[in-house]
């Protein structure tokens, strides 16, 4: 499937750059995550979204009640059934964000040069003279000279409705700063970011608990994203609150690096966590713009060597009022693609964007071009090198199985799992995932839904849910029965074609087995 492919280490033909584009079954093999809200929840919105190639679907507490984001849900389930498309929920925490309030949701209007104070008196209304926050120790984390930056929740960083503020004095418990441009801040929620500051908040706050608990629990989510994640402690004790929640130690936790503390500490963070969002909105606020660059190469490359799914942020924000991204934006999301990201996450663009599902479809074309070039043999090399010997029973399978798949041009990898956790591919993989058969000592049920859901969000990575009747511990039969299922599979969508090979990696009675397989006519 791939061995036609050019690569950028070689020769393109520049006419070639013009031939338009085959359209696939999978609009990407890169993942898109889709924030919704406002404009992207009616069940409508959310089936285009499915269709155009979303495959998570991120509710942001930072705005919105358990009611509202309830209703987003059943939405969701509805489109997942008229679509028949599977689709994982991924609930973000607010954790430490500062916020501006402004209950009058008149807009503000700040001019460069002028005053501003911030106080945390949230009786006051909020003014082009005073802005209410909702932390009461800025004063004592910042000091004259400190940046500050605001804007509208989930804002694009244009001049023109976001501002930088500049630490002027501190006076009590309000902190004086200078405007240092003009802009007009509309909305009821603004984001407060304190350049490189420490604040003094748990990142898995009381409020983040109670929204788990009484959200999370009974709509047994997928991922958590753990937001403003700055030390692994803030993994573990997030891990053994879900534990404690028991329908939710299965849920993945995502740590979210959002600024230079969580930077700071990103190789234990990466250990301890299920998988990592370069928060790039915040990130680009605390980093010097001209390293950026180099943090997302440097954390994409180290998530795939620890084979732990990366997701990048703050992609094409222009498209949030716009239906073209720009040349910069466009190029941005390739080259996330290039570094090695398993995931898009669209934010402003879907939740409040005029055109989320033009973006999710724009994103996803993005994404398939840069994969076209994207060298898998290589990154496969650079992958078991790093990987070492001796590698796991898994890891060794996994490599087989790719290893065979190189060679034999193969132009599928259907694996058996029962985890969901098996493969971590370089290819496109269709990952049957076989139900378990398991207890609590009150009833029986299959796993396999949640396992299914969570590589959702890996690149490459495409889940096949097996009929229960075909659990875990069938015979070898059985196992050829869905085999069958999941070749008829990819023949109905497009993947596998007559004469194409096919690599299946399954267990067949205690051992693993990797094999080849032809199809015919």
């Amino acid at each position: 499937m791939h061995s036609s492919h050019l690569l950028l280490e070689e020769p393109i033909r520049m006419a070639s750059i013009l031939e338009s584009s085959k359209s696939s079954f999978f609009p990407a093999m890169t993942k898109i995550v889709g924030t919704l809200g406002p404009n992207s929840r009616s069940t409508e919105m959310i089936a285009g979204c499915l269709t155009a190639g979303m495959s998570v679907a991120r509710f942001d507490f930072s705005w919105g009640d358990a009611e509202y984001h309830q209703q987003t849900l059943e939405n969701l389930k509805a489109a997942i059934k008229s679509t028949r498309k599977l689709c994982a929920v991924m609930l973000d925490t607010v954790g430490p964000e500062l916020q501006v309030l402004n209950r009058s949701e008149q807009p503000i209007s700040l001019l460069q040069d002028g005053l501003v104070i911030l106080t945390p008196d949230k009786e006051q209304n909020a003014s082009s003279e005073i802005l209410p926050i909702n932390f009461d120790g800025l004063a004592k984390a910042v000091k004259p000279g400190d940046t500050i930056f605001v804007g509208q929740y989930l804002f694009t960083g244009s001049e023109t409705t976001s501002v930088w503020l500049e630490v002027s004095e501190v006076k009590g418990e309000d902190v004086v700063c200078v405007i240092k441009n003009t802009a007009t801040l509309a909305g009821s929620l603004f984001t407060l970011h304190a350049s490189q500051i420490r604040i003094e908040l748990p990142t898995l706050s009381e409020k983040d608990k109670e929204v788990i608990s009484a959200w999370g629990v009974p709509n047994k989510i997928d991922f958590l994203s753990l937001s403003y994640t700055r030390h692994a402690e803030d993994v573990r004790q997030a891990r053994e609150y879900l534990s404690k929640l028991g329908d939710l130690s299965q849920t993945q936790i995502f740590a979210k690096i959002e600024n230079v503390e969580g930077l700071t500490h990103f190789d234990e963070i990466l250990q301890e966590a299920d998988g990592i969002i370069l928060s790039r909105g915040n990130l680009g606020i605390d980093l010097p713009p001209e390293k950026v660059f180099l943090f997302q190469k440097a954390a994409l490359y180290k998530c795939n060597m620890a084979g732990k799914p990366a997701v990048v942020t703050r992609v094409v924000d222009t498209m949030t009022n716009n239906l073209r991204p720009t040349r910069a934006e466009a190029t941005d999301v390739a080259n996330a693609v290039l570094d090695g990201s398993d995931a898009i996450l669209l934010g402003a663009e879907t939740l409040r964007g005029i055109y989320p599902v033009e973006t999710i479809s724009t994103v996803g074309r993005i994404c398939c071009e840069a994969e076209k070039v994207f060298n898998q043999d290589v990154y496969f090399k650079k992958t078991v090198k790093y990987v070492g010997e001796p590698m796991t029973h898994l890891e060794s399978i996994a490599s087989s199985a790719v290893r065979a798949a190189i060679k034999v041009k193969a132009s599928v990898i259907i694996c058996f799992t029962s985890s969901g956790r098996a493969a971590r591919p370089t290819m496109p993989v269709i990952s049957v995932v076989i139900p378990r058969l398991k207890t609590n000592q009150l009833k029986w049920s299959f796993s396999g839904a949640f396992e299914a859901r969570q590589s959702l969000i890996v690149r490459g990575l495409f889940p096949m849910l097996a009929d229960p009747r075909h659990h875990a511990e069938s015979t070898s039969a059985t196992n050829e029965s869905v085999l069958k299922v999941a070749l008829d599979h990819g023949k109905a969508s497009g993947v596998i074609k007559s004469h194409d090979r096919v690599v299946v990696c399954q267990k067949v009675g205690d051992a693993s087995v990797v094999k080849i397989i032809e199809l015919e006519d």
